[in-house]
């Protein structure tokens, strides 16, 4: 591709880990076990063996989910050295909108990495085991899933919208069922629990704010060398200030991902490389749009095309 203003780099959030994960990459390219050595340093445990070994349910926990996919994220992105040259926006989902952040060198690695184990630690703690949860609708629009959380008892609330029929709900366990049986009244082709250790991106999320934005205060910020869209507007934050304004509100607004990936089309992206495990973001953008191909850094294949690009 010639043009270099036409490429977007996107950043995947929790959903995207898995035990083993960029293990087979990383025996070709040993500066991902690099970059986790650097990480595990800053953690105080092991974040390899973490992710190589599991168990799952570990990897799972928000607090190591999180460190792990910024991580890989920046060890794929380590791969694409014609990156800052070839991207003209970036973005990530949730979790990744850290990612995008130190790849854009907004902050440090190590800070992000630390940063995203407290953001993590405050996620899980702001509300009890059991008392919140998620759900995904599938074929539903985003207004009458609105209105379906609305008129249910309780606290519940959009908190992620993917891609056109697409979203997730999030808020106290009991509302989020009784939202799921009026999305199914409402039409929706599917409404099912998600396996997430909170209500992440809803209200209820507040209770962690001020304790990270204390946490991200102590973090030296400074505009990106690349633009980077936000997920609480959809939106390229212009001061340092705002940025940091941004992430904290995006603890409990909800990802706007389908405006993400629309304003960064708006802008003449024309092809999307995801910077992360996994290939969940591809997905998303295939359906918000089909004729937007997307390149996946996380095989040799991938990494070999986006060098290409």
């Amino acid at each position: 591709m010639s043009n270099s203003k036409n490429i977007a780099a996107i950043f995947p959030g929790q959903g995207a880990q898995s035990v083993g994960m960029l293990g087979e990459l990383a025996a070709e390219y040993p500066s991902i076990q690099a970059r986790f050595a650097q990480a595990s340093e800053v953690l105080g445990y092991d974040l390899w063996a973490m992710t190589q070994q599991g168990p799952a349910e570990v990897l799972g926990q928000t607090e190591n989910t999180q460190p792990a996919l910024l991580v890989a994220s920046v060890a794929l992105w380590d791969l694409w050295p014609k990156a800052q040259e070839k991207v003209s926006v970036m973005s990530g989902h949730s979790l990744g909108e850290y990612s995008a952040l130190v790849c854009a060198g907004a902050m440090s690695f190590t800070d992000g990495v630390a940063l995203v184990r407290r953001r993590g630690e405050l996620m899980q703690a702001a509300v009890p085991d059991g008392q919140g949860s998620m759900a995904a609708v599938l074929g539903l629009d985003d207004e009458a899933i609105a209105q379906c959380c609305d008129q249910v008892e309780g606290e519940v609330s959009p908190a992620n919208f993917n891609a056109p029929g697409q979203v997730v709900i999030a808020g106290e366990s009991v509302a989020v069922i009784a939202a799921i049986e009026a999305c199914k009244a409402a039409g929706a082709k599917r409404a099912v629990p998600l396996d997430v250790s909170g209500p992440f991106h809803s209200r209820l999320m507040q209770a962690a704010a001020a304790d990270f934005a204390r946490a991200l205060a102590g973090i030296e910020l400074s505009m990106p060398r690349l633009p980077v869209i936000q997920n609480v507007y959809g939106s390229i934050a212009t001061s340092v200030d705002e940025m940091r304004t941004l992430l904290v509100e995006q603890l409990y607004s909800p990802v706007r991902w389908t405006a993400c990936v629309e304003s960064m089309i708006g802008s003449g992206v024309e092809q999307f490389v995801e910077c992360g495990p996994g290939s969940v973001l591809a997905g998303l953008v295939k359906r918000i749009s089909r004729a937007t191909p997307t390149v996946g850094l996380s095989t040799v294949t991938g990494i070999n095309t986006a060098q290409e690009l």
